[in-house]
């Protein structure tokens, strides 16, 4: 049974907004988005800024050799970190609208990543069904590679690399595509259609082949999902979850990113930032 949910570490560690966690050799790593920096948190609860950036970020990812892939969220560009400075290696805001959102970094180095397609931050703004998933190869070439998602958020790929399962935080479901050998997406299909009162953000994979949600607008903090819909476990948290990874030394610690809010005025004034962490049955598998 999964243990209690404890606090690993909070605002009072400089938090801000934290946000695709990824675990990697021991540490977590993730965005901070409204602190503009990718940093670590091992599991004692240490902090470190891993790199310092001049752009809010989004769409982050790490390499099979650990290399930084990361999105500027407006400019909808991405970069690599390359000797300790970052390089461009792509523009794809003819791609996409308004602004990036999660994205994951395969096996091969590539990027996949999904934009969220409407300004979020104007309430008279109306979601759109027209959001992309895009393709960015090593070499920066770039491509959509599936369209009319109802805002694609988390993504997680499958241990033999040949899935690819994205949450459709409006759509209330998650939806996967077979990976072709060049990296463009196939047979699309509902991978499972969720309740409407969840719709999912940052998602992880476990070895049983069910994958883990955060629901932040809903009831349920975090639930665990089959392939056709089953909910199998819920968690509650006390204030809202955004994204979720499976990591530690057998990679049973479910972390679970959290925020009283999102709003970015309100992250400045009075940032409220975790990282949860509860143990859980079944270890993490697949990618991130």
């Amino acid at each position: 049974m999964p243990g209690p949910i404890k606090t690993l570490v909070d605002a009072t560690k400089g938090l801000k907004f934290t946000e695709s966690p990824r675990w990697r050799q021991g540490k977590l790593w993730f965005i901070d988005i409204h602190d503009k920096r990718i940093k670590t948190v091992d599991l004692s609860g240490s902090v470190a800024t891993a790199l310092e950036l001049p752009f809010i970020p989004n769409a982050f990812g790490l390499t099979p050799e650990g290399t930084i892939v990361v999105g500027d969220a407006f400019q909808r560009k991405i970069y690599r970190q390359a000797a300790g400075n970052l390089e461009p290696i792509a523009d794809i805001s003819s791609f996409t609208t308004f602004c990036l959102s999660d994205g994951i970094v395969d096996a091969h180095g590539r990027l996949y990543v999904g934009d969220i397609g409407y300004n979020f931050v104007d309430p008279k703004a109306e979601p759109v069904e027209t959001c992309v998933i895009v393709l960015v190869g090593q070499d920066g070439r770039a491509s959509v590679v599936a369209d009319k998602l109802f805002f694609p958020n988390g993504m997680v790929i499958t241990p033999d690399g040949q899935t690819l399962i994205v949450g459709e935080t409006l759509g209330h479901r998650l939806t996967a595509f077979d990976i072709q050998a060049d990296g463009s997406l196939g047979n699309r299909r509902v991978w499972a259609q969720l309740p409407p009162s969840v719709g999912p953000d940052g998602i992880c994979l476990d070895a049983d082949g069910a994958v883990w949600c955060a629901n932040p607008e809903g009831t349920d903090s975090v639930v665990r999902v089959r392939e056709g819909g089953e909910i199998t476990d819920r968690f509650k948290v006390d204030t809202h979850a955004y994204a979720v990874m499976l990591g530690g030394p057998e990679r049973r610690h479910l972390f679970i990113s959290t925020s009283a809010s999102h709003d970015p005025a309100e992250i400045q004034r009075h940032p409220s930032a975790s990282f949860q962490v509860v143990e859980v049955d079944v270890p993490g598998a697949g990618t991130p």
